[in-house]
């Protein structure tokens, strides 16, 4: 049997046609504003459900349950019980530990190196390790420092300072993720070739500190050292750095002794009990 007419006319209704609701794109930077804005809130009211965080977002609830939700799948908040609740997870302390961690080798080995900078009249700087680079977290300007720039804050790579060398090559983790497939080439005297740098790192392994002569800027020239945590694992590097005119490489060897024993001084104030 053939379908019968909705109306006296003869003629079927076509259905009514709703127009589509065109889709909010959300930006990776409004996501990323909107996870931090999360940590903020449960960092002040100490526990929030989903519901208040979304009026604190001014978003719809599944949008803040979705990135709750992610937060909680890294460890960075975690739920409540069956409360329907989150607080701070415990991931927020294993960064805030890192944080720490480099804020106390900065507090501890500030003496040293104001003693090395007033010492040898140079740049003084702090590196510790940051993926594939190295990170300065602190520096103290010498009396024949005539450079004003601050590299505190600063990630310079890690196989073009000494730093970055030091890091390498008495860290082996470091060594095993921090290095890009390509070593980049900053200038003529850059090492390059990962067979080149892996016999630089033996040396500076064997010797106990590294040297760089115009690697990372022409005119650029610096030797450091180790400094180890309690344990002994080296936890980030000294270094003095200064115009090739000024610190030679014969100048650089006379120093090599000052800044091991800064860094030695500095390891001592972590808690390190080796070499006195």
């Amino acid at each position: 049997m053939s379908a019968q007419p909705d109306d006296a006319s003869g003629v079927r209704p076509r259905p009514a046609v709703v127009p589509a609701v065109p889709a909010v794109r959300v930006s990776p930077v409004q996501s990323v504003d909107r996870a931090v804005t999360i940590l903020e809130v449960l960092a002040e009211l100490g526990e929030a459900g989903v519901t208040e965080i979304a009026a604190r977002l001014d978003v719809h609830k599944s949008t803040a349950f979705r990135l709750v939700t992610a937060l909680e799948g890294r460890g960075l908040v975690e739920q409540i019980g069956d409360r329907g609740k989150y607080r701070l997870g415990m991931g927020v302390v294993r960064l805030a530990g890192a944080v720490a961690d480099q804020l106390e080798v900065t507090r501890r080995s500030r003496p040293a190196c104001e003693e090395l900078a007033t010492l040898v009249g140079e740049t003084v700087n702090v590196a510790v390790a940051d993926g594939d680079a190295a990170i300065n977290v602190d520096q103290v300007r010498g009396a024949s420092s005539v450079i004003t720039h601050n590299w505190v804050g600063e990630r310079t790579p890690l196989h073009a300072t000494s730093s970055g060398k030091v890091l390498l090559a008495f860290c082996p983790p470091v060594r095993r993720t921090g290095l890009p497939a390509r070593l980049a080439r900053l200038t003529e005297r850059t090492l390059v070739r990962r067979k080149d740098l892996d016999a630089e790192l033996a040396r500076v392994e064997a010797a106990g500190y590294a040297t760089t002569s115009e690697e990372l800027e022409l005119g650029l020239n610096a030797v450091a050292a180790p400094v180890r945590g309690p344990d002994g694992v080296v936890v980030a590097a000294i270094s003095v750095s200064g115009p090739a005119y000024r610190l030679s490489e014969q100048r650089m060897a006379e120093v090599v002794p000052a800044v091991v024993a800064a860094a030695d001084a500095a390891s001592a104030a972590l808690g390190w009990r080796g070499r006195p």
